[in-house]
Formats: C-alpha cells, sequence, structure tokens
C-alpha cells in the first residue's frame, strides 16, 4: 500500500513552538479551520495536543490533501475532518463559520492576492472575536529581522516575482480593513512570528 504522508523538515522544528502560542489564544471548545495545510503534520499535532477543539484542514494541492489524510489516518483523532480543498484567494470557501483561523507560512510563498484572500475569507468565517493566527518571517518597519530572513527573501524572489516576505505593517493594515484588531505578535524561533489577530465585534466594510 502507497503511504501518501509527506514529511516537512520545518514542522518537526516549530510545532511545539507555535502549539505553546494557540494553547494560549485559541478558544477551549470550537472549530479551527487550517489554510494551506502541506503535509498534514501540524494539524495532527494540535489536535493531539488540543482534544476539546475540532480541526479542519485544508489545502487547494491534490497530492498535499493525499498527505493530510494518510496522516489523519495514521494518527486516528477523532477530532480532525479530512481535508478540503480551498483556495485562500478564492472569492467563497466551501466553509460557513469557524472560531479559529490558521495559517501558517503561506502568505511569503504565494501572491500578495492569498493574502488579501485568506485574511478576507477569514473575515467572512469568523464570529466578533474569533482568532486568525498566522506565522512565518515578516519585515517590520521596512526592515529584515535577521540576514537569514533577508537571504530567504531574496531566494524567494528569484523563484517566482510575487512571493517574498512581508511586511507586518501592510498585512496588519489589510486586516483592520476586514475587520481585525491590530495584531498580538510573538517572536518565535529562527527569526519567525506569530500574529493573532481578533475579529472586531462592529466593523463595516467600506465601499
Amino acid at each position: 500500500m502507497t503511504d501518501h504522508r509527506r514529511y516537512a523538515p520545518a514542522t518537526q522544528r516549530n510545532r511545539d513552538a507555535i502549539l505553546a502560542v494557540l494553547a494560549r489564544h485559541l478558544p477551549a471548545r470550537g472549530l479551527v479551520l487550517e489554510l494551506a495545510s502541506g503535509s498534514g503534520e501540524h494539524v495532527v499535532h494540535f489536535a493531539s495536543a488540543l482534544p476539546g477543539l475540532e480541526f479542519q484542514p485544508s489545502d487547494p494541492d491534490d497530492a498535499s490533501r493525499a498527505s493530510i489524510d494518510a496522516w489523519i489516518a495514521a494518527a486516528g483523532g477523532a477530532n480532525l475532518h479530512r481535508a478540503i480543498a480551498v483556495d485562500a484567494a478564492a472569492a467563497n470557501w466551501p466553509i460557513e463559520a469557524a472560531d479559529a483561523v490558521l495559517c501558517i507560512n503561506m502568505i511569503h510563498i504565494a501572491p500578495w492576492r492569498a493574502a488579501r484572500g485568506l485574511i478576507e475569507g477569514a473575515a467572512r468565517v469568523l464570529a466578533p472575536g474569533g482568532v486568525l493566527y498566522l506565522y512565518g518571517p515578516y519585515r517590520r518597519e521596512g526592515r529584515h529581522t535577521a540576514p537569514s530572513n533577508a537571504e530567504f527573501d531574496l531566494d524567494l524572489r528569484a523563484r517566482n516575482a510575487e512571493w517574498g516576505v512581508r511586511d507586518l505593517e501592510a498585512v496588519a493594515a489589510l486586516a483592520a480593513a476586514s475587520g481585525f484588531s491590530t495584531p498580538l505578535v510573538e517572536p518565535m524561533p529562527a527569526n519567525n512570528l506569530s500574529l493573532i489577530f481578533r475579529r472586531r465585534a462592529a466593523f463595516q466594510r467600506e465601499t
């Protein structure tokens, strides 16, 4: 039998640090939607440690969804749903409501429209107080936080001109325009950041 599980080495290094942040900021109960779940290793780890939550992984890539489902089958967690196809940039997602939205290491390896779609989509599915969690490398005030991030940014842009390490302030401005709070920013290992946004109670998008 073919094992469809993929392995992302970075997951082993960062999953516990991310979990520690999520444990402090996610609700005790509810549905957590993960965008761009990739191999599926993160969501299986989080679901095992946070059994009071249900986790809905997603990815637009067929092979990634096969990997996610294979990891779920191996883990056997009752609070894990099979992966669904979600394009973060799409105007409509096949899920109407969630209590939290997670996205790890996506917006720097996707066009800017994906970041915009991610934030606007999260605003559609989250109720007031709902959490949007983003993780990855960011520039702050137009500057990289470490030489390694500057090198990574150059490599990304060489691979695809629409990719690159994003400015935290630009991401926060997108979020504010969709009704999210100013993010809580937590430094993470390997020069990454956790951004924790909350959906504001009263918001009307400008037209």
